[in-house]
């Protein structure tokens, strides 16, 4: 079902016809219907065969390619996925799709010092202590208290025992880590489908600004990474000004090194726009369009720090 009478601001359509082309009308088409319903099993509950089979009992499901718990789930009347016993239990986490793909690029193993660094709500902080099967320890933080809350209430409902809440600003976060999430406050372009609202308030002065601060956080998260860590990167924003400019600006900057992410989702990334020319090796970001596969937008980065000499 698309939403009508949305207002388009003349210098996002010619942004994004810029960025798109021919693929404009689609991604606008695609940005203005309601997203499809997706849940990822939560196997620190439950086996994985346990679940699925509840799940199945309620809704009709489709497995996500690129994430072996994920599940797009459809039923002909009900779609308070969240008011589920299976929901409310923390067998099943309501979580997008796309959303996934950091944890699963990320690939935190057991026993290993781990840092969310923008953790609230929790679903892929949930979904990376599920990775660690609460084994080692896993940091979560975020900036405000009102969603440090939230966060709290997922980590109990979802069983998670190997964490550590923290509350502050990312770019103050100290100690090392041997895998760092930088899922970072964006302008939401990639999400319009869950809020309409970002189009009336985007602007290219706020997308410039949060850029800044997207690379402030993800260079502290670098100096914070153990020689040999893996880093990732993520945002729901699909403006090339928060995505592959701030990775960019990290490998300028230091001695990262990114490795290209291989999974069957998403498009080619930018590597220029406007009058910028991005570092060659962002050509190995994922980028992510609700278009691609009837998703939310998504932009997902892997980086590692060489190891010491």
């Amino acid at each position: 079902m698309q939403r009508e009478d949305v207002t388009i601001k003349p210098a996002f359509e010619e942004r994004y016809r810029a960025l798109l082309g021919e693929r404009y009308e689609e991604f606008l088409k695609r940005s203005l219907t309601f997203l499809r319903r997706s849940v990822r099993i939560n196997t620190l509950k439950a086996p994985r065969y346990t679940i699925l089979r509840q799940l199945e009992a309620q809704f009709t499901v489709e497995p996500v390619a690129w994430c072996p718990d994920g599940f797009f789930v459809e039923h002909a009347e009900r779609r308070d996925i969240g008011n589920t016993t299976l929901h409310s239990l923390g067998l099943i986490y309501v979580q997008e799709a796309a959303s996934m793909i950091p944890a699963m690029v990320l690939d935190p193993q057991p026993g290993e010092r781990v840092l969310d660094m923008c953790a609230s709500p929790g679903s892929k902080t949930t979904h990376i202590a599920q990775l660690m099967r609460n084994q080692g320890t896993l940091i979560a933080n975020d900036i405000r208290g009102d969603r440090i809350k939230s966060l709290g209430l997922n980590l109990q409902r979802c069983g998670v025992s190997n964490i550590i809440v923290t509350q502050g600003q990312g770019q103050f976060i100290k100690g090392e880590f041997d895998r760092i999430l930088v899922d970072a406050p964006c302008s939401g372009t990639g999400a319009i489908r869950k809020s309409l609202k970002t189009l009336l308030i985007w602007n290219p002065t706020m997308v410039s600004r949060l850029a800044k601060q997207q690379q402030a956080l993800l260079a502290r998260a670098y100096a914070m990474l153990r020689p040999g860590g893996t880093l990732v990167y993520s945002t729901c924003s699909v403006e090339p000004e928060e995505d592959e400019g701030v990775v960019s600006h990290l490998l300028k900057s230091t001695d990262a090194l990114l490795v290209p992410i291989k999974t069957p989702a998403g498009s080619s990334a930018i590597m220029s726009f406007g009058e910028t020319t991005y570092h060659p090796d962002v050509k190995g970001c994922l980028r992510l369009w609700p278009q691609d596969h009837n998703t939310e937008g998504f932009f997902v980065a892997r980086l590692r720090k060489p190891d010491a000499s």
